[in-house]
């Protein structure tokens, strides 16, 4: 891969990177802060082992390993072949799916967009106690998801992209017909 491209990708998931490193990091101090502050009886020590069990599997497994993180490699990569200047200035949102995408990809991004910062707005009138059970939660499978865009990356740098199509106006459903996406880390 040309330097050009390979600074291309790496812009791409670099910036989702550390948008995700960002809230990783505010959630988490938040979270630590609440639990240093607050001692957790056994009932909110089950709800918080429960919860990060489900949220890492539900989110950081299933919907980050298995779907964001190999399609923001993807879109990357696709990113440094197809070098527009707009794609390339807004790469990061681009690998994130708001905008060059197929409908589908657009509806689902900014639809979790909206869901998202609706959830937030209303996590923030939760008691702190359970405010912190849900951060350590989402901080934690944010962390997987995160975890799986660099070993996505690192792969296809190495040679070996994800198998799973970018979803970009006019490219074929899949990127390798009737395979399924890498998910395996």
């Amino acid at each position: 891969m040309r330097m050009g491209a390979v600074a291309v990708v790496l812009w791409g998931v670099g910036g989702v990177v550390l948008l995700l490193a960002e809230a990783i990091v505010r959630l988490g101090m938040l979270a630590l802060r609440l639990l240093r502050t607050h001692s957790l009886t056994t009932a909110q020590t089950v709800m918080l082992v429960v919860w990060t069990l489900l949220i890492c599997y539900a989110e950081g497994y299933r919907g980050f390993q298995q779907r964001f993180s190999p399609r923001v490699v993807a879109r990357a990569l696709y990113i440094a072949a197809h070098p527009k200047p707009l794609l390339v200035a807004f790469a990061p949102l681009v690998c994130m799916g708001f905008f060059h995408a197929t409908r589908r990809l657009l509806i689902v991004s900014w639809s979790l967009l909206v869901g998202i910062v609706g959830l937030v707005v209303l996590i923030r009138f939760l008691p702190p106690i359970y405010r912190a059970i849900v951060d350590v939660g989402v901080a934690l499978a944010l962390t997987w998801g995160t975890a799986a865009i660099v070993v996505f990356l690192v792969r296809a740098l190495a040679g070996k992209p994800p198998a799973i199509s970018p979803d970009v106006p006019g490219a074929s459903p899949s990127a390798s017909p009737g395979a399924p996406p890498d998910a395996s880390l």
